[in-house]
């Protein structure tokens, strides 16, 4: 019996797609787990098809699957409902499984809204999953009463259709006990080995007590650990693969100094050549553990800041004081890491006295990447859990068609022009300033991390000259810092993007020759770099040098990118 896995869209368009078209890490935990039983596992993300039910229809029709597996969060659960109605029209006889934490904490809401959902697996999956695909394939002769984290419909109960808003029958369905979670992590075969994903974990499990966060009841407040070993084979594997950069997804990626000091050297010693971003706390971090994350190739670590209120800190459970996260900040710019910080706005007792903290905040820290979130209410977190003991929402709330709930909806002295406003002055105060944020950046002077210094710089040169920032009409003078930042980078040591960055400048300007200089430069050290060889080529066709621009083209002419280059040069009579 084959095994479909799905990854399902979100209910409502991203402006940025990149999170929520990814493939949760869990569909390829279970994948491979299935996989190296030898189970036949199909691996699908319709997050990324612009039709997506027409491709799951030709995917079904394909595989033909016995069970279609869903990853669930509260924003793809109305998806997931369709996966499973459109599975069911095609085969009544295929089993249907949702997983993961919107499946977990609203699985009796999915049992009412979704007649054609079989299987709720709780939590962690990989070992239930494998045990229900026996139960199905093979007639396990265990019952499902007997497979420990699932819930289940009783046979004879299936109505036809989606039930109506406050129809709920949940008394034909059944929760067995929950599984006890795996304590040896490295038992688990690596996703790596079969499939493709920038997606990594070394831990599962966090202690934390963040409010909005539902993280700990999914995983609990222990935090399990794969080996450094194990994790740094994960990582050669997809290297293997191609894959040369990662994010390490782990709700506090150093919550363990020296298992991350391990992993650092691991990857220094076996000379990976990789890049990584990674989540942490600003209280779990010190300058020993930063020099061996740059060097092992992190280039950039979250943190979640929330406020600059100590008060709406406590509330959302980040009862950290401010002077710790100045510090962690400037820590860990110091080495040449991206800081990137989490704003949260809309949150209890929010006020224009709170938001001016924050602005504060934002100002002492200087991030040079800020996400800032409106507060919104998941289950599984605290806040709902508040929200449901007030008697402000309850759990049929889930069967409108809504991702989240706003908090500020509950919340009697906000609205949403209110929090609107709030947001607008948090984003462009902190695009207005970042900028300076950049030129305010004071690299430690340890010429072991020189090699580092250059390539952070000119990484943050092209936010400012072609990326995030270069189109942002509140960043000001962005050509201007990213000049600077080239200039910078360059002064540690030949840097092939700064060379590059300097040049597309000089080019933006219409400075031909300029632009010329610097490519020459640059591929006096790098002159096997087809980005700067193109560039060069480029800049001599916009001076007439048609011929001279093909030497540099030529050596990359069964690239296909660079053909319609080579095509114009010859046409011009070469």
């Amino acid at each position: 019996m084959r095994v479909l896995l799905v990854n399902p869209a979100c209910l409502d368009e991203r402006k940025d797609q990149t999170d929520a078209s990814s493939v949760s890490m869990g569909l390829y935990y279970i994948a491979a787990f299935l996989k190296a039983r030898q189970i036949d596992v199909h691996v699908v993300n319709l997050a990324v098809v612009k039709e997506p039910g027409s491709c799951l229809d030709r995917v079904l029709e394909r595989e033909k699957p016995g069970i279609v597996g869903v990853s669930v969060v509260s924003a793809t659960r109305f998806s997931a409902m369709e996966i499973a109605c459109r599975t069911k029209r095609r085969d009544p006889g295929i089993k249907t499984v949702f997983g993961g934490a919107g499946a977990t904490f609203l699985a009796r809401e999915l049992f009412s809204l979704c007649p054609d959902l079989d299987y709720v697996v709780k939590g962690e999956g990989e070992v239930t999953f494998f045990e229900l695909f026996r139960h199905v394939a093979f007639g396990d002769p265990r019952c499902p009463e007997q497979i420990r984290g699932i819930f289940f419909r009783q046979k004879g109960f299936r109505q036809k259709g989606f039930r109506q808003k406050g129809f709920r029958q949940n008394g034909n369905i059944r929760e067995t006990k929950n599984r006890e979670v795996m304590e040896n992590l490295d038992a688990l075969p690596k996703p790596g080995a079969f499939f493709d994903s920038e997606h990594v974990s070394l831990s599962r499990g966090c202690p934390g007590r963040c409010t909005f966060c539902g993280s700990p009841a999914f995983w609990g407040r222990k935090v399990r650990f794969h080996s450094p070993l194990w994790f740094v084979d994960h990582l050669e594997l997809l290297v293997n693969r191609g894959i040369t950069h990662f994010y390490v997804s782990d709700d506090t990626f150093t919550m363990e100094r020296d298992r991350v000091i391990k992993v650092c050297d691991l990857i220094i010693d076996r000379g990976l050549e990789i890049t990584w971003s990674a989540i942490s706390r600003v209280d779990f971090i010190d300058e020993t553990i930063l020099f061996k994350m740059r060097k092992a190739g992190c280039i950039q670590i979250s943190f979640g800041v929330e406020s600059g209120s100590e008060t709406i800190r406590q509330t959302l459970g980040k009862p950290v004081k401010q002077e710790r996260i100045v510090a962690a900040f400037r820590m860990t710019a110091s080495v040449g890491i991206l800081t990137r910080a989490y704003f949260i706005y809309g949150s209890p007792g929010e006020n224009d006295d709170t938001i001016a903290e924050t602005m504060a905040l934002m100002a002492a820290i200087k991030p040079l990447s800020a996400v800032f979130y409106l507060l919104v209410v998941f289950p599984g977190t605290a806040l709902y859990q508040r929200l449901k003991r007030e008697q402000l929402v309850d759990d049929g709330i889930w069967q409108e068609k809504i991702e989240d709930i706003p908090w500020f909806q509950k919340e009697k002295n906000l609205d949403f022009e209110t929090v609107k406003a709030y947001g607008k002055k948090l984003r462009t105060g902190y695009y207005t300033a970042v900028s300076r944020f950049a030129a305010d950046v004071d690299l430690v002077d340890n010429p072991a991390l020189y090699a580092c210094h250059g390539d952070f710089l000119s990484r943050l040169g092209m936010t400012f000259s072609h990326g995030d920032y270069a189109g942002n009409p509140d960043v000001k003078d962005s050509d201007r810092t990213a000049e600077q930042l080239f200039h910078r980078s360059l002064a540690y040591g030949p840097n092939a993007r700064a060379y590059l960055g300097l040049g597309m400048l000089h080019q933006k300007k219409r400075a031909f020759a300029r632009a010329v200089a610097v490519f020459e430069r640059g591929l006096e050290a790098f002159a096997t770099v087809k980005s700067l060889n193109v560039g060069m080529a480029v800049s001599l066709m916009n001076l007439g040098r048609f011929e001279r621009a093909l030497e540099y083209l030529e050596k990359f002419h069964s690239h296909r990118d660079v053909e319609p280059y080579i095509k114009a040069c010859r046409q011009r009579g070469v």
